[in-house]
């Protein structure tokens, strides 16, 4: 397989970034000098399409800024600040990124203070997702830190009138060894704005010499977010400030026909708003808010919308692409062929459900109109993105908004779009106040877009020498992430269909890879039980990537694969895959209580490689929180729904990992300084479930094909 290129087209299954604005309705950037005073200043001279976006092509609307991008400032008194529009969203890659600009830079962590996502300060950026901040935005940063070092080294060349080849940059100082002479970054920097353009091919710190990358530094907030004195959006308040609420549809595609807010009007301090299917209100408090919407009378006209019984055939039937137009496709060689030389053949389908993100803290939004500007606080990995729905929302010029993302409390890809910031902002220009708006844990299961529902089918062949002859793959509606094999087959048809969705729909953790490995491995393990192989002996068979057969042989090995037979009580699978430049491999321990049939994955390996590591811990805590994440739609985690209505929108109907659930959990990192960093924060959570469905084969002899596996246990 090629090698990922991070910086390739955004995913077809990104459906959130494709839909239609999500209302209809009815202070240009500030200048970095000023704002910064004095020091100096490094910008970063890339080509305008690309500079921080995190690869692909630009949506309308999300200009580049016409300035220079701003992306280090050394302060007079030695503090670094760095621009990144990039978001932290529990990955902690404020971390990360002050590690690898520490290192090139050669001053500490804590003189570093990123400022991050901030339309207003930092440059442009197409978003937090993909797995693109390690590969793209962390070498963009140790190419400026690089390039600062560089530019301090010559003014202190020029201010001691010495060879700078005589200079060493360290410890957030030039010195000079033969005469002692020393002065610090801020020293040099002070009373001076200096601006240096500099291009792609600066020299940075190779990963094998790195001292300060590469390891575990600490979060550099960790205090403040376990003392709870980090503001998260939903903590925010700002002078005057009251509370909003919009009234929602009591199903999918319903239409508003009337609405009656003059019972919420009349009450103490109530502002309502009716603008098209827009109908909201703010009052003083939050209580006051909510009973203020109770008291609308709203009369709503349902449109047909199919159940979830017949999901999977609807996604069949409903394609949204061209006849014989899949979205993407790949073939090589003759899958006909293939199959005909082929003495064993298999077909199988998979399905995947609809399932939720439950981010910890759901959406919220605080907005301020102040002569004709709008700035919003909101929790989003997309501030750029949001930015521009709202200029097209109020239609007004992008330069008019600032949106300002504090750390929020997690994504998995759910907050790409910005429905909170626009419906505070709309009740904040009616009422002449700021508003925040929280979204309710029911309204973030019924209104937040879901991981897509899919199809999958396969056909398989392979020789009598064990060696795979044929492989053909057709995911329909949940999309085309990690759908090619990393398997060695000569002849392959793969192809993804989209489809209509009866929900809405949009990017989630891992996107549709965890699905397509879902059904590749699961197929995988089908096909080894039928020649009478062992799992893992006929994968490397049929897997020539140094890369993901290294870590498939490092989970095995860790795990002791092979070394105990299976009971209908305890049983053991494994899987392996690659996406967005990490490889992964899992191997799971799954325990079935008898007589009841209640199913727990007991222990789980994974080993994980993604090139030089940059910060082990922080490593491991994004793979081992995606295998227990990955839990939830392995076992038991479905959005069930009928009519277009969700049936079950809270945390007591819809099961989520838990403590309980948590297994046992051991993590081989594989670090590979020779190779560029890639991201973690997907692709480890691909590989669970098809390791789950091995094992669940294993102990009951019964072939499980759908996510989730077992939502009511195993029968007895």
């Amino acid at each position: 397989m090629a090698d990922h290129d991070p910086r390739g087209p955004i995913e077809a299954e990104r459906y959130e970034l494709f839909a239609g604005p999500a209302y209809r309705f009815e202070v240009h950037r500030r200048d970095f000098f000023k704002v910064l005073g004095a020091g100096l200043v490094v910008a970063f001279a890339l080509p305008s399409a690309s500079a921080q976006e995190s690869g692909g092509a630009r949506r309308a609307g999300d200009a580049m800024p016409g300035e220079i991008s701003a992306w280090l400032h050394i302060g007079e008194d030695g503090r670094v600040s760095v621009y990144t529009g990039k978001a932290e969203v529990g990955q902690d890659i404020r971390t990360s990124l002050a590690q690898v600009v520490a290192e090139e830079l050669r001053t500490p962590v804590a003189s570093i203070t990123l400022v991050m996502a901030d339309t207003a300060l930092t440059p442009f950026d197409m978003g937090t997702f993909g797995s693109r901040t390690t590969p793209i935005m962390a070498a963009q940063l140790r190419k400026v830190a690089a390039a600062a070092r560089e530019m301090l080294v010559d003014l202190a060349a020029q201010r001691w009138s010495v060879d700078r080849a005589a200079l060493v940059a360290q410890a957030a100082a030039v010195t000079h060894p033969p005469t002692g002479r020393r002065a610090g970054y801020g020293e040099l920097s002070q009373g001076q704005m200096l601006v240096k353009a500099i291009g792609e091919d600066v020299s940075t710190v190779p990963a094998d010499r790195w001292t300060v990358a590469g390891q575990s530094v600490p979060k550099v907030n960790g205090r403040e977010v376990v003392t709870g004195r980090h503001k998260y959006t939903s903590d925010l308040t700002r002078p005057g400030m009251v509370y909003g609420r919009v009234l929602r549809a009591p199903s999918v595609g319903a239409v508003l026909v009337s609405a009656n807010t003059d019972a919420a009007a009349a009450q103490p301090g109530v502002t309502t708003v009716r603008d098209g299917d827009f109908v909201g209100v703010a009052a003083p408090t939050s209580h006051a808010a909510a009973a203020a919407l109770d008291a609308v009378r709203a009369e709503w006209k349902p449109t047909p919308q199919p159940s979830g019984a017949e999901l999977f055939e609807y996604l069949r039937k409903n394609p949204t692409d061209p006849p014989g137009e899949p979205r993407s496709r790949h073939v090589a060689g003759s899958v006909e062929s293939g199959l005909a030389s082929a003495p064993t053949k298999l077909d199988a389908t998979y399905t995947v459900a609809y399932i939720a993100h439950v981010p910890l803290e759901p959406r919220a939004a605080v907005a301020e109109w102040q002569d004709g500007a709008l700035t919003v606080w909101t929790g989003t990995q997309r501030p750029f993105g949001v930015r521009g729905e709202l200029a097209e929302a109020f239609r007004i010029p992008e330069g008019k908004v600032r949106v300002i993302v504090p750390d929020t409390g997690s994504g998995y890809g759910g907050k790409h779009t910005g429905e909170a910031a626009i419906e505070a902002a709309r009740l904040a220009r009616a009422a002449g106040k700021p508003v925040k708006v929280t979204w309710t844990r029911e309204e973030e299961f019924t209104w937040a877009y879901f991981r897509p529902a899919g199809v999958i089918d396969v056909k398989s062949g392979v020789g009598a020498d064990g060696k795979l002859t044929a492989w053909e793959f057709h995911n329909y509606n949940s999309g085309g992430s990690g759908i090619r094999t990393p398997y060695d087959v000569p002849h392959q048809k793969i192809e993804f269909h989209a489809t209509r969705s009866p929900l809405r729909q949009g990017s989630y953790r891992g996107l549709a890879a965890t699905a397509n490995h879902f059904a590749r491995e699961s197929h995988m393990d089908e096909l080894a039980h039928a020649l009478g192989q062992d799992p893992l002996d006929f994968r490397l068979r049929n897997l020539s990537d140094a890369r993901l057969r290294a870590v498939l042989q490092a989970a095995a090995d860790r795990f002791g694969w092979g070394k105990t037979k299976a009971t209908p009580e305890r049983a053991f699978g494994l899987a392996c895959g690659l996406e967005k430049g990490g490889y992964v491999a899992t191997c799971a321990e799954v325990t079935i209580a008898r007589p009841g049939g209640e199913v727990k994955v007991a222990r789980a390996v994974t080993a994980f490689e993604c090139g030089a590591i940059v910060n082990p811990d922080h490593l491991r805590n994004q793979v081992e929180g995606s295998v227990v994440m990955a839990l939830g739609g392995a076992l038991f985690e479905a959005v069930q729904f009928d009519a277009g209505e969700v049936h079950n929108p809270k945390l007591s109907l819809y099961r989520v990992p838990r403590f309980s659930d948590a297994p046992r959990l051991d993590t081989v990192l594989l670090d590979r300084k020779d190779l560029p960093s890639a991201g973690a924060g997907e692709t480890p959570i691909v590989a669970l479930a098809p390791a789950v469905a091995g094992a669940l084969f294993a102990a009951t002899g019964t072939r499980r094909r759908s996510l989730p596996l077992v939502p009511k246990g195993v029968s007895a």
